[in-house]
């Protein structure tokens, strides 16, 4: 009987043996396949983002203020555009990510379950609303208020060129409405996460309830927080369908009422009809390679002040 059962237990440990290597085989493959997939997209971005800067320059590029790839003397400047990127995404965030976290603070300390319930649906259904139709409200609810509001602004204004709406300010509304989803779930099931006790803390030694909120709460879920504003950021630089129907898509300098062309809304505009290698084409690719690095910045430079904030606490 004892050797039975001791057979048997060896059986089971060789079976869990093989199943855990197995699983550990498995992971490592998925694990290769995602390195594996940063590489190449990383190579071909360089590759295919490259020859346009040894082509044109990289002076030209960066810093010319002039896009015109398809005049008798082309010109390839970026720097507007490079520009409207970086203040579109920033008044995105600036505008998106207080109301995204107030949300989320609403929906898991404040509302009471019933309201909170309610509002869950909507947050997420607005997370599975196609960008397209993001863009489409974008010019038929937004753009009309815009046009009056720059009418208002610049009606004995002889040099403005009227956008009908479609302008910066309208990008940014939109965008921050996009990035809204993203901010709000995330920050919400971080908050929740905290541990109850540093609540019962709080308020046991004499703090309000909003007080424990944002002194308590709010800064033992900032790791989570930060990985939504950083996660907001990403779905704000990459968005390009919405953007293109809002913004516009004239090479401009960034201003609230102008018509403004962002780096995805480049390349999305004109690659259907750039010629097969031409620097005209090679330069979409530019613009990718230098969105790419753009999201590379950014994405560390958030990393790095979430690892500070995490050392210094």
């Amino acid at each position: 009987m004892k050797s039975e059962t001791n057979a048997s237990i060896m059986g089971n440990r060789k079976n869990k043996a093989v199943v855990e290597t197995v699983a550990q085989i498995i992971f490592t493959i998925c694990a290769l396949f995602a390195i594996l997939a940063v590489i190449s997209i990383t190579l071909y971005m360089i590759l295919s983002g490259t020859p346009a800067i040894f082509q044109v320059g990289p002076m030209e590029i960066l810093f010319g203020t002039v896009w015109a790839p398809t005049a008798a003397e082309p010109r390839f400047g970026i720097l507007y555009v490079i520009l409207t990127s970086i203040v579109g995404t920033f008044l995105a965030i600036l505008l998106g990510v207080p109301i995204g976290i107030l949300t989320a603070v609403f929906l898991a300390e404040v509302a009471p379950k019933k309201l909170a319930m309610a509002v869950k649906p909507a947050v997420e259904l607005l997370a599975g609303i196609p960008s397209v139709v993001y863009g489409l409200l974008g010019i038929y609810l937004l753009g009309p208020v815009m046009y009056r509001l720059e009418k208002f602004v610049f009606a004995d204004s002889t040099t403005h060129q009227f956008t009908g709406g479609a302008n910066l300010m309208s990008a940014v509304i939109v965008l921050a409405i996009m990035i809204l989803p993203t901010v709000i779930n995330i920050s919400e099931t971080s908050i929740r996460a905290v541990q109850p006790g540093i609540k019962a803390a709080s308020l046991a030694l004499g703090a309000s309830h909003i007080q424990t909120i944002f002194r308590s709460i709010l800064p033992a879920a900032r790791s989570g927080i930060m990985t939504a504003v950083v996660l907001g950021v990403g779905r704000a630089i990459g968005e390009a369908m919405a953007i293109t129907l809002v913004s516009g898509s004239s090479v401009n300098p960034p201003l609230p009422f102008n018509s403004v062309r962002f780096l995805t809304t480049a390349i999305v505009s004109e690659m259907g009809y750039a010629e097969v290698g031409s620097t005209h084409r090679n330069m979409l690719f530019t613009i990718g390679l230098v969105l790419f690095v753009f999201i590379m910045l950014i994405n560390v430079v958030l990393s790095r002040i979430l690892k500070k904030g995490e050392v210094h606490r």
